[in-house]
């Protein structure tokens, strides 16, 4: 985990095989910078199996130019289609051992986790995700491809599960709470 006080970077990861959500943040004390934040599109590279590799060789070159401490990233979704779920398992253990080569320590977080984490509420949807994202770190809203904004909401939660509350560039959850009380459930 990261210790308090010390400035850490994570990569956010939303595991996909046609598209892989990605962000870096930085964390100095109570203060999130994102870094990067993005998508592979994976989806023309091939077969599966060249998928994999792509998505093994970007991970680590993302761990290179960044060089966080630590990877965090959302578990598969258990739906119906068996297939899909192999897959994107797949994919998850390709990107965790990009990052485990690499010496990152990994953390594994559910979506339900994730989303509880940033909005407070375990079942809201992407785009409800992605607004409460834009407004505590103050990034342009629909900027971004969801599976991004999936990915650095994964680094935020990882973030919070260290202990440490974040502050926004807009006055924090106090001031957002105060601003949106509709928003409150």
């Amino acid at each position: 985990m990261i210790k308090a006080g010390s400035t850490s970077r994570i990569l956010g990861i939303d595991p996909g095989t046609n598209i892989l959500g990605f962000a870096v943040i930085e964390v100095d004390r109570d203060k999130i910078d994102v870094l990067e934040i993005g998508v592979l599109h994976l989806k023309d590279k091939g077969e599966h199996t060249d998928k994999l590799k792509e998505i093994f060789l970007e991970i680590q070159e993302i761990i290179e130019r960044y060089l966080p401490q630590e990877l965090a990233i959302e578990a598969p979704f258990f739906g119906k289609n068996v297939q899909s779920m192999l897959k994107l398992g797949r994919a998850q253990g390709v990107a965790m051992a990009a990052g485990m080569t690499m010496g990152l320590t990994i953390t594994e977080y559910s979506p339900k986790k994730v989303k509880q984490s940033v909005t407070g509420n375990g079942n809201a949807a992407k785009e409800q995700v992605a607004d409460m994202l834009c407004r505590m770190l103050n990034i342009e809203p629909g900027k971004f491809a969801l599976d991004a904004t999936d990915a650095l909401s994964v680094a935020v939660c990882h973030h919070y599960q260290a202990g440490k509350p974040v502050s926004s560039k807009k006055g924090g959850w106090g001031k957002f709470l105060k601003e949106n009380p509709d928003r409150i459930k």
